[in-house]
Formats: structure tokens, C-alpha cells, sequence
């Protein structure tokens, strides 16, 4: 009797199991050794890049989990996603992907059905001609030096990377792509079927657990660190501190090394502004060649800035330093500061055969037309190589969104130009985009850039016309910092910038970044950043003077007035050389590091920037990343359990019959 039921719960177990088994059968027998074996054939890590969660002192904005759990949903198209019942992980092209959160942003029934977003991969772009900026038309306008905030410098600009979404946003690779699509195309074609393709997503922001939902809250629980890294800034020649002779005035020629996209490790900023910086590194090496730099009767100096994107951290921070007389800006004074060039956007200037550029002015009129005057003497030199330069249009408002905005709401006086490729409009289509890659840019675009700045910059410091022709941009060194800064491969792995460091990475990213620990004010900062460090040790090698330890090992120490080590990372030992190239700590000038933690300051009255200083933090993480599956739907589930109660039922029916028989046919015998 026993035998008889067990025989038949061993029925009912393998009739439940079978649609299970037949899930990972597929047509052939597979065997597996160890448990990660079994799930590695289940799960599929997918690769993707995050939107992330964002704060400042009055709210959030980018992406989170809604709560403290993975999700997990469906994987649909966007194009189906109205046809759903419940929630769904939408599958969109980068087309559509505004549209979508247009909708998600208007419709609260609809949004309410978003579980996550997937963002396509695309080599072919179909909205290129419109453009895809997920800034605003007008990026920072609240920095300004002047009030005309309703101007469009960015026409493609949509704003919506300033937005909070209450569900994950992810950027997948070209190979994640593929898998999705098939996952989305399976769910389609099994609408009647068991089974469905999910997908789960793990993005739980540590701000969303504790409801910390502003900076302020959460770098006081500690869920949050403030965006920030460090900038860089250099002589050449050196600046001799000890020295009695009077400081000469300062050429200061700057450009920034961060950008910002919708996804956080997805910010390439090819256009806007890597273009600028690696026309800068080009600039410094041309003039680096030069004899009789110490005889120039102005003082050259170079700023590489970062965390421009959230607030102008970088240049704002710059200035703080030298009114507290930081060692970070010791030997710089900026009250000797007499003109200031920006080199912005440069790698898109090609117009009718020509490689055209715009001359962006600010200050003192009789010193912006000198520095404009200089500039087209330089175009002058150039003739044979098709470079122009015009006066931006008398209509624009003032200069573009540039770091120059912070020098003139600093000092209103100063004679300050931005170089751009652009008059009155981004011709960067992709400004603050994923988009913004390698392909958006061009070479000689940025060779021509570099040429134009180094001849005016060596004009304006005071340098003899007849050396002007041989000042030479090296186009080869602009093609190898293009693969470098700005592409997976050789990426930071190149050897120009092994040569310097040893990177933690190898795909660059120039997203700023979270301060980790305490700023400091040392030569060689804990925790600088890849791109930071190796403009540090470019710098401070090519704007170098001979050392008497020259050739010597930095385990010697560099011991000697104005000695540094370079490429210290490289070889385990550097060389010693003599250069006045410093780390500039960038973060907000509104936030203090005190016993272990941050403290958000009032804000000072008299400094409207610092009124207007949003205090960007990033939210701290557990875990990122998505994988797909596939699992039993609902309605099946409750099936099987039908199915099971049901033949639960029988079998206790056949059950008593048998004993009922059985018992009669004992009584017989």
C-alpha cells in the first residue's frame, strides 16, 4: 500500500517537473559540474552603462531603483510597451529614447508601468541630423556673467539628463544590444506561451534606501560623496619662488578635462571638451621646443581644469585657492593675470574648405582687441594652411558656457577669448552625449586649433616675430592623444600615457567623479584620477628645466628648489626634474571636509556664484549591473497549481477506491 502511493507522488513530482526541464533541454542534453556552471546557462550578465542618482542642495535628479530590491520585469519594445498590461523592462532605440521619457514625464499611468529602461546600442544614428543632447539649450546659465538665460547656445539640448527617475536607465554594449533584441523579439512571438525573457536590474542607490533625498541630508548620513577630482595647472617656464625679481604678468591659456552624459561612465566628451584639452597638450609641446622661453617679458601659464560640467567646481574652486594663498597656487599670483585663452570646442571647425574658427571676447575692449589683433597675425602666419578666424556675432548674449564665465564674474575687467569651432550655436550636436565619440571630432581640425594658440600665446608673452614659423604642432602626438583620451583601444593603456602612469583602466571616461577622502594639498594627491594624473606628468615634463639631479631616480628624493618627480608610476623609480606644475583640488567651494566628514557652509552673499552653487554629490552604491533570464509566467504558475490540486484530488480519490477494493477482495478470501 505505502509502495502504491509513493509510486504515485513520484508521478505527480516528475509531471510537475517536466515544462522545468524542458526550459533548459532545448533540444539537447546538457550536463553541468558545479552550481555557477548551471548559473551561467540561466543568467546573462549583460553589459550596460548606468544613469545614476545625482543630488544637490534642493533635490535629485538621473536614476535609482524605486526601492531597496533588485527589479525585475519583461523585456518589451518600445514600440509595444502601450500594449502591456503590467510593468515592463522597455527596450528603445537611442531615436525613441527621448520620446519615451517625454511620455514617462507627462503620463503617470504610463510611467507607472516603466520598471527600467534599455537603451540601445547604435552605430548608425538615425536622429544626426537633429541631434541628441540630453542637457539644456542653455548648460549653467545660472553662471553667466550676463542675464539673457532664454538663449539657445545648445538647440538640440532637451534637459532631460536633469530630471529624477524613479526606475534604472541603462546604455547597453553593441553585443548586449543583440541579446535584448532577441529577448524582446522571443517575448513577442510567446505571447500565448509559459514562458517569458526577463530582465533584472540591480541599481539600488544608497540615498534611496535612507530617504536621503538632497546633499545636504545625505553627506551628513554619509550616503553620498561630492562630485569632484583635481584640475592642474603649470609654468613655463618654471617660476623661480625664491627669486627677487618682480613677477611678470601672466598669459594664462586653459581648457577643461570633464564632460557629462545621461550615463556616468559613458561621458567621452570627444566635441566638448577633450578636443580643447588635447589641443592645450599639443599647444604646450610646440612651445616646450622653443629656446629662450626665460627671456619672454610675460609668464606663460596652463590650467586643465575639471568638474566644469557641475557648476564650474574646477575654476570656481581655482580662485578660492588663491584667496586663501592655498601651496596649491603658491607661486601664481592672479592679480598679475592680463589675459586669459580658452580653448573650447575645436575639433568640428571645417566650413567650406576652410578650417574656421570664432573668436569669443569679454573685458576691457582695448585689451580684447589686442588679443584678437594677435590672434589674426597668428591666422596670418598660417596662411597656407586654410585657417580663418572671426569675431563671434555681435547678437550672441556674451561668451558661450565656458570657464571663462567664472574669470569674469571673478574679475569683469579681465581681457578673456574663448576659441571655438562655433559662432552662435553648438556645432557639436551631441554636447553632453555618449554620442560625443571619437567619430564626432577631427584631427586637423584640432592640429589647426593647437597652431593658432601656440603662435598668438608666444606673441602675447612677448616672443620675436622672426621665431613665429617655427612654432610646429605635432599632428602625430594630436593622433595618438585621440586614441588615448578618446577610444577602448589603446585607450589609457597607449604608450604615451604609460610612459607617465600606470592607469587603473583601460576605456576612458572623463565623468568627473567623487572626491574620496579628505582634499589634499599634496604634490601628488592619493587619489587623482587617471586623466589627471597623466596631465600632470605631461605638463610637468614638457614646461621642465634642467635639474642638477636630472636623470636622477625619485628614490633619491627630488630634494631640490622647484623638483618634482615625473612618471614616478611608469618605472617604480621617475626622474627628478624641475618644473612648477600643481594639483588643484576641484569641489564645491560651499562644502568643508572636517573630522571625517563633509559640511555643507552657508553660502556667502557677497559671492552671487557661491549663491548659486548647486553642491553636486553622487550617491553611494551597493552593486550595479543587469542580467536576463527566463522565467514562468504568472498564469502558468497558477495552472501547475491547479493542475496539482487537481491531481492531488484523483490521486486521494483512486486512492480510497483501491483501498475500498482492496479491502473487499481481503474479506472474500
Amino acid at each position: 500500500m505505502d509502495f502504491f502511493k509513493l509510486s504515485l507522488l513520484l508521478s505527480l513530482l516528475c509531471f510537475l517537473a517536466l515544462p522545468r526541464l524542458s526550459l533548459s533541454a532545448s533540444g539537447e542534453t546538457k550536463s553541468f559540474e558545479s552550481v555557477p556552471d548551471l548559473e551561467k546557462s540561466m543568467y546573462k550578465e549583460i553589459e550596460g552603462f548606468p544613469c545614476v542618482r545625482l543630488l544637490n542642495l534642493s533635490g535629485e535628479i538621473g536614476c535609482s531603483n524605486p526601492g531597496r530590491e533588485k527589479v525585475v520585469a519583461p523585456i518589451v519594445r518600445f514600440q509595444n510597451a502601450k500594449e502591456f498590461a503590467g510593468s515592463a523592462a522597455i527596450l528603445v532605440s537611442i531615436d525613441e529614447f527621448e520620446s519615451l521619457l517625454s511620455r514617462v514625464l507627462k503620463d503617470s499611468a504610463f510611467s507607472s508601468k516603466v520598471a527600467g529602461i534599455l537603451v540601445e546600442s547604435s552605430t548608425q544614428v538615425q536622429n544626426a541630423i537633429n541631434g541628441f543632447s540630453p542637457d539644456v539649450k542653455f548648460p549653467q546659465a545660472e553662471f553667466a556673467p550676463y542675464r539673457s538665460n532664454n538663449f539657445e547656445w545648445n538647440p538640440a539640448g532637451s534637459g532631460i539628463m536633469w530630471k529624477a527617475y524613479n526606475f534604472p536607465v541603462f546604455l547597453l554594449s553593441q553585443t548586449s544590444t543583440s541579446i535584448l533584441q532577441e529577448a524582446a523579439l522571443m517575448n513577442e512571438k510567446s505571447k500565448k506561451s509559459y514562458t517569458e525573457n526577463v530582465a533584472q536590474f540591480d541599481l539600488v542607490m544608497q540615498t534611496t534606501k535612507s530617504s536621503t533625498h538632497d546633499s545636504e541630508s545625505c553627506l551628513k548620513e554619509g550616503t553620498c560623496l561630492p562630485l569632484g577630482g583635481y584640475s592642474v595647472w603649470s609654468a613655463l617656464p618654471p617660476i623661480n619662488i625664491s627669486s627677487s625679481l618682480k613677477a611678470k604678468p601672466i598669459i594664462l591659456a586653459m581648457t577643461s578635462m570633464d564632460s557629462a552624459s545621461f550615463f556616468r561612465d559613458k561621458s567621452l566628451g570627444a566635441e566638448s571638451p577633450i578636443s580643447g584639452l588635447i589641443a592645450l597638450l599639443a599647444v604646450v609641446d610646440a612651445l616646450s621646443h622653443l629656446d629662450g622661453l626665460e627671456e619672454l617679458n610675460k609668464q606663460l601659464v596652463f590650467v586643465v581644469l575639471t568638474g566644469e560640467s557641475w557648476g564650474y567646481l574646477g575654476s570656481r574652486r581655482f580662485f578660492l585657492e588663491s584667496d586663501k594663498q592655498s601651496d596649491t597656487i603658491k607661486g601664481l599670483d592672479l592679480a598679475m593675470l592680463e589675459t586669459v585663452i580658452e580653448i573650447g570646442s575645436v575639433g568640428k571647425s571645417f566650413s567650406e574648405g576652410n578650417k574656421t574658427f570664432f573668436a569669443h571676447t569679454a573685458g576691457a575692449t582695448s585689451s580684447v582687441n589686442g588679443t584678437f589683433n594677435v590672434l589674426q597675425h597668428a591666422q596670418d602666419s598660417l596662411i597656407t594652411e586654410s585657417i580663418m578666424v572671426k569675431r563671434a556675432s555681435t547678437t550672441n548674449p556674451g561668451v558661450p558656457p565656458s570657464s571663462l564665465m567664472t574669470f569674469l564674474r571673478k574679475k569683469p575687467q579681465i581681457s578673456g577669448l574663448v576659441l571655438e569651432d562655433f559662432d552662435s550655436t553648438f556645432s557639436n550636436k551631441f554636447y553632453h552625449s555618449h554620442l560625443d565619440e571619437l567619430s564626432n571630432i577631427s584631427p586637423s581640425s584640432i592640429v589647426a586649433a593647437a597652431s593658432l594658440v601656440a603662435r598668438t600665446l608666444y606673441i602675447l608673452a612677448g616672443g620675436k616675430d622672426s621665431a613665429i614659423n617655427t612654432i610646429k604642432v605635432n599632428a602625430s602626438l594630436v593622433e595618438e592623444l585621440l586614441g588615448c583620451l578618446l577610444a577602448c583601444e589603446p585607450g589609457l593603456s597607449c604608450g604615451l600615457v604609460k610612459h607617465y602612469i600606470s592607469p587603473s583602466t583601460t576605456c576612458p571616461s572623463h565623468y568627473v567623479g567623487v572626491i574620496l577622502g579628505e582634499p589634499s594639498a599634496a604634490l601628488y594627491p592619493a587619489y587623482a584620477g587617471d586623466v589627471s594624473r597623466f596631465v600632470w606628468n605631461f605638463l610637468a615634463d614638457k614646461t621642465s628645466i634642467s635639474s642638477k639631479n636630472i636623470g636622477s631616480s625619485c628614490a633619491k628624493a627630488c630634494s631640490g628648489v622647484g623638483e618634482l618627480c615625473i612618471r614616478g608610476e611608469a618605472d617604480g623609480k621617475g626622474v627628478c626634474v624641475i618644473s612648477t606644475t600643481r594639483y588643484v583640488p576641484a569641489y564645491s567651494t560651499r562644502l568643508r571636509y572636517e573630522s571625517g566628514s563633509w559640511i555643507v557652509l552657508p553660502n556667502n552673499s557677497s559671492d552671487n556664484m557661491d549663491v548659486d552653487d548647486p553642491v553636486w554629490t553622487e550617491s553611494n552604491w551597493d552593486t550595479i549591473n543587469i542580467r536576463t533570464y527566463r522565467v514562468q509566467n504568472s498564469t502558468y504558475d497558477r495552472l501547475i497549481l491547479l493542475l496539482g490540486i487537481v491531481v492531488t484530488l484523483l490521486a486521494y480519490i483512486l486512492i480510497e477506491i483501491a483501498k475500498s477494493v482492496i479491502s473487499k477482495a481481503m474479506k472474500q478470501e
